[in-house]
């Protein structure tokens, strides 16, 4: 495997994340009503909640930059300098053959049991001790989604000797991007993607829409009877083929004409939350928020929770076919070819069948119609018409306790100015930080060269002291943000919270949660070098079911890529 080192804090990837949600977490506020938890139906309403605040905000001690600083010298960050260390992907085989080919390998190849067939087949390879000449051969596997790949290559940050897609429209891709692609098989363990219906609404939506077919699965969706969500396209194979499905649902003749983006723009308006994992599905289900969504089939075989669930197969299969490249020398070539025969014997099929895979073999892919081009010019059209054309109204609040000072304060810093040239000018933006009192440093406006240059300036500018008033913070925030949206009413509001540990002075969590409830406003937290994975933070966030992320954790740059990835 060849691979360029990458360099950058974990912050820059935490603000790639936070700033990329300003985009992208437009689309996880579309159909809200549609997807209200019980929880939300008890809370207080938005006009109770906002007097309840601006009670509270009389007893907080705010102060504001009156002459915010201008900075005119913030660069541009290319896509490669963005993207973590591949390192950050594990490695969960090792080979350590004369020759060793790396696999990129789709994660439900590659993780643990049951999604671990990759894993088990490349250490009986290595076992069996595959000679070329006088050469041993082995493997070692990366766990690495199919999405990430083609982003790792593209950016010429990443050389695997063999890629195992979920798909083959992500290698069409990389074939687009000029990378030369060979293809050594069309399949390795055969598997299918589609919608997971729960049982109860199936019958329903059977009743009205008799054919369950993708088409009525999105018009039982527009209606109200059926509530559907589909996750990431750009790290997702599943979210891939289900938007290229529903694009060519939305026109049969050409998937990418102005009438099948006008209808996804409809569709995203009213949509449920858009998903960047299949977890979150899965949680979201079993919470009620939805009752259909996308998975594959290898992965509902292998989850008991979801057998009240009925599955439909949809759009193309997901075989995981197999590449290598023109990079790759004739020795590596060969080598792959030993591999693939030998995950292509009896034993292993047999293998990928009792892990849930070659099911279905009937199935027919249902083709979009499109060439490694034409996915990549479905991306970008999702990205467009996400958010179903509305802006976004975010306020980023930023601990500048004393615990921040040094190393976590400074990274903030550099990676929050990094990221900023991520924010479409569309959308509006503000700053807030805090320590024992509050500052607003940037008020809300249009992000244009001359907001951007001011939060640039602003966040140079900040220094540390103090304790951590937390949601006194946030309350402040959350009243920019109910002000700003009375100048732009059809605007999505939207919270970002940076500290590296719980509150201890001011306002407390219990004290703020219905107002936050009740405003409806998702907060995402960042915790820094924050160990506990349970505690406040992500109770804030949990309120209105945004994420909560920790930046020790080995994976959070990867995941605030992916949302970077989405929203640019």
């Amino acid at each position: 495997m060849k691979k360029r080192k990458k360099k950058g804090s974990l912050y820059t990837y935490l603000s790639i994340f936070i700033l990329a949600g300003v985009l992208a977490t437009a689309c996880l506020s579309c159909g809200d009503d549609a997807v209200r938890t019980e929880r939300n139906k008890n809370a207080l309403s938005y006009e109770d909640a906002e007097t309840e605040m601006d009670s509270m905000l009389k007893k907080i001690k705010v102060s504001q930059v009156t002459k915010p600083v201008l900075d005119i010298y913030s660069d541009e960050v290319s896509e490669a300098d963005a993207l973590a260390d591949i390192s950050t992907f594990p490695i969960t085989v090792t080979g350590n053959g004369d020759i060793n080919l790396e696999i990129a390998a789709a994660t439900e190849l590659s993780a643990e049991a049951p999604d671990d067939w990759m894993n088990i087949v490349a250490q009986n390879f290595n076992k069996a001790g595959y000679m070329l000449g006088d050469k041993k051969v082995t493997v070692s596997v990366r766990k690495i989604t199919s999405g990430e790949v083609v982003t790792y290559m593209k950016a010429g940050v990443y050389q695997p000797q063999l890629f195992v897609p979920s798909n083959d429209a992500w290698g069409k891709m990389l074939q687009s991007s000029g990378i030369g692609t060979i293809a050594l098989t069309d399949r390795i363990a055969g598997n299918t993607a589609g919608i997971l219906i729960k049982k109860e609404a199936y019958d329903s939506f059977v009743d009205k829409y008799k054919e369950p077919t993708l088409s009525n699965v999105l018009d039982a969706t527009l209606a109200g009877d059926l509530t559907f969500a589909y996750t990431n396209p750009y790290t997702s194979s599943t979210g891939l083929n289900i938007l290229t499905a529903m694009l060519k649902a939305f026109d049969d003749t050409n998937p990418l004409s102005s009438t099948a983006q006008e209808k996804l723009l409809e569709y995203q308006k009213s949509s449920p939350p858009v998903a960047y994992t299949t977890a979150v599905l899965r949680n979201q289900a079993s919470k009620g928020v939805i009752n259909a969504m996308v998975m594959e089939e290898q992965a509902y075989i292998n989850t008991p929770e979801l057998a009240d669930y009925v599955y439909i197969p949809a759009g193309i299969r997901h075989d995981h076919p197999v590449y290598t490249f023109d990079y790759c020398s004739e020795e590596e070539k060969n080598a792959a070819k030993l591999f693939v025969d030998y995950c292509l014997s009896e034993d292993s099929q047999k293998l990928a069948t009792e892990k849930g895979f070659n099911r279905h073999d009937e199935y027919v892919s249902q083709e979009p119609g499109l060439d490694g081009t034409g996915y990549l010019t479905a991306q970008k059209v999702w990205k467009q018409n996400k958010n179903g054309g509305k802006p976004i109204i975010a306020v980023f609040v930023a601990d500048i306790s004393g615990s921040m000072s040094g190393e976590p304060l400074n990274s903030l810093k550099s990676s929050l100015i990094n990221a900023s040239s991520y924010i479409g000018s569309e959308h509006y933006v503000g700053l807030v930080s805090y320590s024992s009192d509050v500052t607003i440093n940037l008020p809300i406006g249009q992000f244009d060269a001359t907001q951007k240059a001011y939060f640039s300036g602003e966040v140079k500018n900040l220094s540390d002291g103090g304790s951590t008033a937390t949601y006194d913070a946030v309350l402040v925030a959350l009243h920019m943000l109910a002000e700003k949206a009375k100048e732009v009413p059809d605007a999505k509001l939207m919270l970002f919270v940076l500290s590296d540990g719980e509150q201890n002075g001011g306002y407390s969590l219990d004290r703020v949660t219905p107002i936050v409830e009740g405003m409806q406003v998702p907060v995402y937290t960042i915790g820094y070098n924050y160990s506990d994975k349970n505690g406040e933070l992500k109770e804030l966030s949990d309120i209105n079911e945004a994420a909560a992320l920790n930046a020790t954790s080995d994976d959070i740059a990867n995941q605030l890529r992916n949302l970077f990835n989405v929203t640019v």
